[in-house]
């Protein structure tokens, strides 16, 4: 099988956890392990997340008044960069050495005239108390919320349109090459009035990209990786219970939290309906059950209705 992976912020690192290369090396690491257990035998395109990562590099870029702060759209790149050659080097370590792997700096296609940048809403870089947000908000000029006892950055997130580069990415798939890319949503750009390539002031959610990344590489499967093992309904009540299977039009009238996993259910609904194949939310750690239909949260048109267990 063709199957497209995105891996979530907690593959890269837990939430509280100092943002050093050591802390997220250990957490790739830990990724790439499970990986690898369904390689080879499918054909594998990895996804990542770098919301943490780019908002460490603007606060980084901010800090040497020299020079004003890069733009976000390179600060992505170079995170891209840096949480691509992470996973690429360690999960050499857990695939046969003949494998061929290679990371892919990836440009998405957005809007400029998409709502989302009158409307910052997409976090980004590090937890912060009430009294921290306050005091960098006011010394920088960014927008703060709340996220859930914390607050973080929030920056426009823009809709993913297209990816653009697709003919070389395809090249390397049908050569059976692990593939990294559209890390972080993909490097949000767009074409100005003249026609000119731009790069835009934001980030793209992870997930619907990876689902747009999907379709448009005719994968099999698309698996959205997470810690917990699937969709909850009532989550957090004496209620909850564990979808097994939804069809995309009936789990996509309830209304999931748009800080966690409502975008990834809505990314797994845009998948299944486009393309008619499945997507899964579940948990890394069940990569072989998901893979084998045994595991996670499958959303497709072959079902009717929402089973819970």
């Amino acid at each position: 099988m063709r199957i497209v992976i995105a891996l979530g912020g907690n593959a890269l690192l837990k939430r509280g956890e100092p943002l050093t290369s050591a802390n997220q090396r250990a957490n790739v690491r830990t990724a790439c392990e499970q990986i690898a257990k369904i390689y080879p035998g499918n054909q594998l395109i990895i996804t990542h997340g770098n919301g943490p990562q780019v908002g460490l590099m603007a606060l980084q870029s901010n800090a040497y008044k020299d020079v004003p702060m890069y733009p976000l759209d390179v600060l992505g790149a170079e995170s891209v960069g840096m949480i691509g050659y992470m996973i690429q080097q360690e999960l050499v370590n857990f695939v046969p050495k003949e494998a061929s792997l290679t990371t892919v700096l990836t440009q998405t296609e957005v809007d400029p005239k998409d709502p989302a940048f009158q409307k910052p809403s997409k976090p980004v870089g590090p937890v912060y108390s009430k009294e921290e947000a306050d005091a960098v908000a006011a010394e920088k000029g960014w927008t703060m919320a709340q996220d859930n006892d914390k607050y973080r950055r929030v920056v426009p997130s823009p809709l993913p349109t297209r990816i653009f580069g697709l003919k070389p990415l395809k090249t390397l798939i049908e050569h059976n090459y692990i593939l990294i890319c559209a890390g972080g949503g993909g490097i949000p750009t767009y074409y100005d009035e003249s026609g000119r390539l731009c790069g835009a002031e934001a980030v793209i959610d992870k997930d619907l990209a990876t689902a747009l990344l999907a379709a448009s590489v005719e994968a099999d499967m698309l698996v959205i990786a997470t810690d917990i093992d699937g969709v909850y309904l009532d989550w957090g009540t004496e209620k909850q219970r564990l979808v097994q299977a939804a069809n995309p039009d009936e789990i996509e009238k309830i209304d999931f939290a748009a800080g966690s996993m409502g975008p990834k259910v809505q990314a797994a609904v845009n998948f299944a309906r486009s393309t008619g194949k499945t997507a899964v939310i579940g948990a890394l750690r069940d990569i072989e059950r998901i893979a084998a239909g045994e595991a996670g949260t499958r959303i497709s048109m072959a079902v009717n209705g929402i089973e819970c267990v």
